[in-house]
């Protein structure tokens, strides 16, 4: 099955036609209305979309499973189809045709089930990279961007970039090695994730000191939220090294708790829409991004529904600028 934004003839009564307009309060609520693919063995885009409703990882405040569909149903507001975004500020269209995006569903998450629900997460990352796309995942909770990440095994030595207001570098806290709280750690054990940059850490507890003694060991660049707005921008991109391939985890907390309280562990002190936008911005020019999440959306801690909004209109900006390199670079 397969829908979007292209207007399409119906038929009524003696052939009198109509153009179907496909406002975006109609439809199926898929990622800003991009077309569906059900089957990941007939995919064929640029990016892929796919949701991971899965908060079995989080200690306190749930309800990240809500993520995806909320984040889907706000995007459908933005949906340009066809045509793209048009930047004024820019003078550019972004994600218009021949550009290929697509929704591919949700991984099949067992919720209960840690290691089936991390299964079927890696086998979609890996499948949607086996076919040449992009994948594009709204979370669920942080932790599943331990699968995330060996669902990238297959791409060689990969830079991780993380923005996020916590470290997230525990061990086993409790005993549990897979929690939302462990991400960075367990991706520093895997062979073939190489350098790692941590940009937004902030607030008091947000992890332990042997914790950052363990990241320092690894020697990951520490940025902290202070230091990246002392830096600004160009600063901040300075500090990434330069890679053949990078992976970018945003957890939704790197933004201020004003713009997101939508999440289970909101932080005073964090980035604006547009200083984070612009770090993504720089990402995408400074390299090649392979895949990216955005994770820890909580919607029913935000009645405004700003937090949604602010992560649908994230990916869809850093999703144009990933393309918008690739076609400079063809």
């Amino acid at each position: 099955m397969e829908i979007g934004n292209m207007e399409f003839k119906i038929y009524i009564n003696g052939g009198i036609t109509m153009e179907r307009v496909n406002m975006p309060i109609t439809g199926i609520c898929s990622f800003a209305k991009y077309p569906i693919c059900e089957n990941l063995e007939n995919l064929d885009a640029d990016i892929a979309v796919l949701g991971v409703p899965y908060d079995t990882g989080v200690g306190f405040l749930t309800g990240c499973r809500f993520g995806p569909r909320r984040i889907r149903e706000v995007s459908t507001h933005y949906s340009r189809g066809d045509a793209g975004f048009y930047d004024p500020e820019r003078d550019e269209v972004f994600l218009g045709a021949p550009v290929k995006i697509v929704d591919v569903g949700d991984a099949d998450v067992v919720h209960g089930d840690i290691p089936k629900s991390f299964d079927a997460i890696e086998y979609a990352v890996s499948k949607i990279r086996e076919k040449g796309a992009i994948p594009a995942i709204m979370g669920g909770d942080h932790s599943i961007s331990i699968p995330i990440a060996r669902g990238l095994k297959n791409e060689g030595k990969v830079t991780v970039i993380q923005l996020d207001a916590h470290l997230d570098w525990s061990d086993a806290p409790g005993g549990q090695t897979l929690g939302n709280g462990s991400p960075m750690r367990r991706m520093s054990e895997m062979d073939h994730i190489d350098e790692m940059v941590q940009i937004g850490l902030r607030g008091l507890g947000s992890s332990r000191k042997e914790d950052y003694d363990a990241a320092k060991a690894y020697n990951s660049q520490l940025i902290s939220a202070k230091e990246a707005i002392r830096l600004g921008v160009e600063g901040v991109l300075d500090r990434i090294p330069v890679a053949d391939k990078y992976y970018v985890t945003i957890d939704i907390d790197c933004f201020d708790i004003s713009l997101a309280t939508g999440t289970g562990s909101p932080s005073p002190g964090g980035f604006s829409y547009d200083f984070l936008n612009d770090i993504l911005i720089g990402i995408a020019e400074k390299g090649n991004v392979i895949c990216f999440d955005l994770v820890e959306v909580a919607p029913q801690y935000d009645p405004t529904g700003a937090t949604t909004r602010v992560a649908a209109m994230t990916m869809l900006n850093f999703m144009g600028h990933i393309l918008k390199k690739q076609e400079k670079n063809q």
